[in-house]
């Protein structure tokens, strides 16, 4: 008699913390890894949101879903832990992030922005918002799955850690990360392979595909024409599909597999892009690509 497996149950990431934090670039990354997103939803909607998105039975429900809570508009913080708790109960992987950084690192993030601060319509100073914030989001810190403090990264980081942390689901699987960057700016210390795309045909010296990035159909058309490309990227599949399940045995998680070249935005970006695809075809079950020099 044969059975089948149940479905892996559905994914809710509440991302949550200071604002400055960088709680918008989490959600941004989440997006980019095909997470169904709503930013800024109050507490009071959100089990009523997320049964809606469960609730079709035609297939069309998002697996994998983030959600941004902030202080804008909410009434008691608190409630989010026993909503989550019941989000839990009821067999929904919920995990709340929380992002923090230092009062002078979210000082100078104003600063350099010249954002407002969400609670300064109250009159509060910007170091006095920035308390009054902490304060209220006090309960979900406590609540939270994981805090991630900010302080000391920068974009490209914070997404990397989003990535590699919480958005690729480990599990019994290894998880994969295609990166692309550029070797001027140094080659990712993280990178289990590194590639080097500076030895194919350079988009940038056609003045009509220097604007675009590998990400876009006419340099993507234009290196898919070049047959060194079609050579590399052969050697290239033949060597990953080799190699890369063996490492499923390991004891590790994830691996990134990184694609160089001269300033990270076309080739690299081609090549990360095509063998994320390819990763997915053969039924790889957690594949993301990061581009350092775009993203």
């Amino acid at each position: 008699m044969s059975t089948t497996a149940p479905a892996p149950a559905a994914t809710l990431i509440i991302v949550s913390g200071l604002s400055g934090s960088g709680k918008s670039v989490a959600l941004k990354t989440f997006e980019d890894l095909d997470y169904y997103c709503s930013d800024n939803l109050p507490i009071l909607l959100l089990p009523d949101f997320v049964r809606s998105l469960m609730g079709s039975h035609d297939g069309s429900a998002p697996r994998r879903m983030a959600v941004g809570i902030d202080v804008r508009g909410q009434t008691d913080l608190s409630q989010l832990s026993h909503w989550r708790e019941d989000a839990l109960a009821a067999g929904l992987d919920a995990q709340l992030l929380f992002f923090d950084a230092t009062d002078e690192t979210l000082l100078k993030r104003y600063a350099d922005t010249r954002r407002r601060h969400p609670l300064s319509q109250l009159g509060l100073s910007l170091p006095e918002a920035i308390a009054r914030e902490r304060e209220l989001t006090a309960p979900l810190r406590r609540a939270a799955d994981a805090v991630i403090d900010t302080t000391g990264m920068n974009v490209h980081q914070l997404r990397r850690k989003v990535v590699t942390g919480f958005a690729l689901n480990h599990g019994n699987k290894l998880s994969l990360l295609f990166e692309s960057f550029a070797y001027k700016r140094g080659v990712p210390a993280e990178a289990d392979f590194v590639f080097d795309a500076r030895v194919l045909p350079n988009p940038h010296w056609d003045p009509a595909l220097r604007p675009m990035s590998g990400r876009e159909a006419p340099v993507r058309d234009y290196l898919d024409a070049q047959a060194d490309v079609q050579r590399y990227t052969a050697q290239l599949t033949d060597f990953l599909d080799t190699w890369l399940p063996r490492l499923g045995n390991d004891t590790r998680s994830y691996v990134t597999v990184a694609f160089g070249c001269t300033g990270g935005k076309h080739r690299s970006v081609y090549l990360a892009e095509r063998m994320a695809r390819h990763a997915r075809e053969q039924g790889w079950p957690e594949v993301a690509t990061f581009h350092r020099e775009l993203d």
